[in-house]
């Protein structure tokens, strides 16, 4: 049976469905020709991240697919119901990222409160003829113990969020639309463990209460935060969208750090990926970062031998 990851695959998933019996490709096929390579290749499974869409117009042509996998959580760009409808197995690993988008969260997070997006420009420039003047501008950073951490959308990425700020000193506010109420394990070097439960509020409380917001929720119909949501936040609130470009309001964001409502921002997704708004991306103030949330080596390593696991399960037979 042959396996097109579109998006790619790590070496160790790739090697685990070559020992399955599986034939993989992995030459990256543009989208508008997607539906010729699978039937003229006579695919039986194709696997993509967040850049390849598979709808209902490529599935209904293409007969031969028998299962459509994503290396991720979200499932958006991909025709679940019509797919599931036809016969065809849709799988993703909504553990294996996980851990490394909370990282980014608070590798922006960290850099943020201390200005290091900033001053990563400026110091090429200008460190050494304005040196003092730089560590003047510098030096009204803020500590993110103590703080109050909201996270909208508690899934298995929200609650990796919670460990970390739990685990730093942060006071943590969740919200989600399902989850009344999650278990935080912390899990240490020695093998010590201890258990938090966060109990989900409701979303205005975390908007009125928290110091920093990140988003965690997959791709909506209409944006979770605008301009109406901000106007509810604390003055000089910092916010984190590492989840989908287009749940959060872009516009309304960079208004809101003119007029000094927020700021903080940062962006690893972005509505019109990839081409993101030149006001986005020439705005000092914001923490940018290409999209690469689940990009670890750790990450992939996981996402391919998980999906490899499951395709075995499920079609070797």
């Amino acid at each position: 049976m042959k396996i097109l990851a579109n998006d790619g695959i790590s070496k160790s998933g790739k090697d685990a469905l070559e020992k399955g019996g599986f034939e993989v490709l992995t030459v990256k096929v543009a989208q508008n020709q997607l539906e010729n390579y699978i039937n003229e290749h006579n695919i039986d499974a194709i696997l993509v991240r967040s850049a390849t869409q598979v709808r209902q117009e490529l599935i209904e042509a293409c007969p031969s697919l028998k299962l459509i996998g994503r290396g991720g959580v979200g499932l958006d760009n991909i025709d679940v119901e019509y797919a599931e409808d036809n016969g065809l197995f849709v799988i993703n690993t909504p553990a294996a990222s996980s851990s490394s988008v909370a990282e980014l969260v608070f590798s922006h997070l960290f850099g943020m409160v201390r200005f290091l997006h900033s001053s990563n420009r400026e110091m090429p420039l200008e460190g050494d003829s304005r040196f003092k003047e730089l560590k003047k501008a510098y030096s009204q950073g803020t500590e993110l113990r103590g703080k109050t951490l909201g996270i909208i959308g508690f899934g298995k990425i929200g609650q990796e969020v919670a460990k970390i700020a739990i685990g730093i000193g942060m006071n943590v506010l969740a919200t989600d639309d399902e989850i009344l109420s999650a278990p935080i394990i912390l899990e240490f070097f020695n093998g010590q463990k201890t258990t938090f439960t966060i109990d989900t509020v409701d979303k205005e409380d975390v908007l009125k209460e928290s110091d920093f917001i990140t988003l965690h929720t997959p791709a909506q119909e209409d944006y979770i935060i605008s301009a109406s949501e901000i106007k509810k936040m604390k003055d000089g609130v910092g916010i984190i969208n590492t989840a989908r470009g287009g749940i959060l309001h872009e516009v309304d964001l960079v208004s809101a750090i003119e007029n000094g409502k927020v700021q903080y921002a940062a962006l690893d997704v972005f509505e019109t990926e990839p081409n993101p708004a030149v006001q986005l991306l020439m705005n000092p103030e914001i923490s940018l970062t290409p999209h690469i949330g689940a990009a670890t080596k750790e990450a992939q390593e996981r996402i391919g031998l998980e999906l490899a696991k499951q395709i075995i399960e499920l079609l070797e037979n």
